[in-house]
């Protein structure tokens, strides 16, 4: 059985340029759940949140993880905040290998500033939010296997570190 990388973090922690890279990397499928939930409602994430809620929109989120978890040999994006379910962190943990991306809020500041599509950071103070958003999923985000500082890295250097550690596994 071959596992999957699987990439958690929180928004502009590079887990979907990245994951893009090592999938091509190591020629195999990378799959973007927040990408599958927009296709699955037809509609972008902020528009979810706005119109459904944020419950439906993790109730949606933990069908998609579930089921893409149950594929080989992937890499998996997930969402920032996929991990605040329990199930969500078991489905991934059973068939992959969890890295936690992660970088300091101003520097997944400026990453993100320009991009409106992100509903937990149109706030007054976006960098303190993304502070206390990353103090309150630290624990979560601890349950991964292995931790990438993707501010100190460049996009490639992270991608082979992941890479390097996962084939060593």
């Amino acid at each position: 059985m071959t596992k999957n990388i699987v990439l958690i973090g929180l928004m502009g922690s590079g887990k979907t340029t990245i994951g893009k890279l090592i999938a091509e990397k190591l020629s195999i499928k990378f799959i973007d759940t927040d990408e599958l939930i927009v296709n699955k409602a037809q509609k972008p994430i902020k528009l979810i949140f706005a119109e459904e809620g944020e419950e439906f929109f993790r109730d949606m989120e933990s069908e998609i993880i579930e089921e893409v978890s149950q594929q080989q040999n992937i890499v998996i994006s997930t969402g920032g905040g996929a991990v605040l379910r329990d199930e969500n962190v078991e489905n991934l943990k059973q068939n992959g290998v969890l890295f936690h991306l992660y970088a300091p809020a101003e520097v997944l500041f400026t990453r993100i500033k320009d991009d409106r599509e992100r509903p937990l950071i149109n706030t007054p103070n976006p960098v303190r939010t993304l502070e206390i958003i990353l103090k309150r999923r630290e624990i979560f985000y601890n349950q991964a296997d292995y931790k990438i500082n993707t501010g100190e890295k460049s996009i490639d250097e992270a991608a082979e570190t992941i890479i390097e550690i996962f084939t060593s596994t």
